[in-house]
């Protein structure tokens, strides 16, 4: 524990250096050193923590506390870090109860964990992307004292900006509707550009990050433990897809376990990344509701895909519904409208003046993946030799480009 107070600067931007791959940033890297230790030495969401870090510095708050837990004398003694804190002037500082924060982080605050944190994402190829940063998702920042210090994030895709991710969630033990309903929310939102945001757990998660792939777009899968770890083991294969143009993010440093408490935890994270946060099924005790509410009290909208009145997977969507808190959502301009953008008005519009062959075959393609003529026919239904004709009169019309393997859609000009 003493090495971290005795580790000099050179030995901090080392660790650092491996984490960061040339990261634009206005953060000192002992700070950022900083932060990140404190992503592991806090529990998630931990506002005591948050609260210290923004009176003194993460540095700073995170020397005083080695020194507190190495020198306290009682259980009850707030250490140095009490003492600074109320020097600081930070209010509420006997609310933080700081003594029983030094007992949470004492079994943390240990060098050769801290520093192992830092070597394991070295060697993973994980990056550290901290407040300041150019990547950093200023949408975070409305969770306050109870945001992450730092997110360790892993894979060549990036986090998206505010207002460009939406998270679709929901049961574990989802029915074959609401897979079908979270796959076709999924893509089609992927094919308009936007992010896929979910918890990377069976069930809904895993069909809404599925379908992203399928799309060939970025999709962010929000870890309970370390982004070191594929978790459940039963989606190693997906995740892996996911780590190609999207990424595995987590508020805590490799080697976390993906403790039961960190579930419900990460989901503020899930609603703060996200525009919107869409529920496709949940039961009334789901923890997809629990996500719900972080987005209901950060301000972002929240959609609820209706199911059978007789199932129970359902039941908690219809909670939502009744209490007023949620938007019925039965499909992409449903989702794209609560985001402020194009709304069904508007894209009814568009659809009226297209014929009804071009509708089938502008379905059928994407905005980010190639798709053939065959391909193209086999989903519009429509015949080869039709579908190339459309083609043909859409590419003129600048709806379509043609490129090297195959078709793909223009995106519509949307407002907002």
């Amino acid at each position: 524990m003493t090495a971290l107070l005795t580790a000099t600067t050179a030995d901090l931007v080392e660790l650092v250096a491996g984490v960061r791959r040339g990261e634009p940033s206005r953060c000192d890297p002992v700070d950022v050193f900083g932060l990140a230790a404190w992503s592991g030495v806090a529990s998630d969401g931990d506002a005591a923590a948050g609260a210290c870090r923004r009176a003194l510095g993460p540095a700073v708050s995170l020397r005083l506390v080695v020194e507190s837990v190495a020198s306290r004398r009682s259980e009850s003694d707030p250490g140095v870090l009490g003492a600074r804190m109320v020097a600081a002037g930070a209010p509420d500082v006997e609310r933080l109860e700081l003594h029983k924060a030094l007992s949470r982080w004492a079994p943390r605050v240990r060098t050769a964990a801290v520093v192992g944190w830092f070597r394991s994402a070295t060697a993973l190829g994980v990056r550290v992307v901290v407040p300041g940063d150019a990547s950093w998702p200023s949408s975070l920042d409305d969770l306050g004292d109870h945001a992450p210090p730092a997110l360790w994030v892993r894979g060549g895709g990036d986090l998206p900006a505010p207002g460009t991710g939406v998270a679709v969630v929901g049961a574990r033990a989802a029915t074959s509707y609401g897979e079908q309903v979270a796959a076709d929310l999924s893509s089609g939102l992927s094919d308009r550009g936007v992010t896929v945001v979910s918890g990377g757990a069976y069930g809904i998660d895993g069909m809404a990050h599925r379908a992203a792939v399928a799309s060939g777009a970025a999709t962010v899968a929000v870890m309970a433990g370390g982004v070191d770890r594929f978790y459940p083991t039963g989606h190693d294969d997906l995740l892996r897809a996911v780590l190609r143009d999207g990424v595995m993010v987590s508020e805590s440093p490799c080697g976390t376990m993906p403790h039961r408490f960190r579930f419900l935890s990460r989901n503020r994270i899930i609603a703060a990344l996200s525009g919107a946060v869409v529920v496709v099924e949940a039961g009334r005790r789901s923890g997809s509701l629990n996500t719900a509410s972080h987005a209901h009290a950060l301000g972002r909208p929240v959609g609820v895909v209706p199911g059978p009145v007789t199932s129970p997977l359902s039941a908690g969507c219809h909670a939502l519904l009744r209490s007023g808190l949620a938007s019925c959502v039965t499909g992409v301009p449903d989702v794209v409208e609560l985001l402020g953008g194009q709304d069904d008005l508007v894209e009814q519009a568009w659809q009226a003046e297209q014929p009804v062959d071009v509708l089938r075959v502008s379905d059928a393609l994407s905005t980010r993946v190639d798709r053939s003529t065959d391909e193209a026919a086999a989903a519009s239904g429509l015949s080869l030799a039709r579908v190339r004709t459309v083609l043909a009169e859409m590419e003129a019309d600048g709806l379509v480009e043609r490129r090297p393997s195959g078709w793909r859609r223009r995106p519509r000009a949307r407002r907002g």
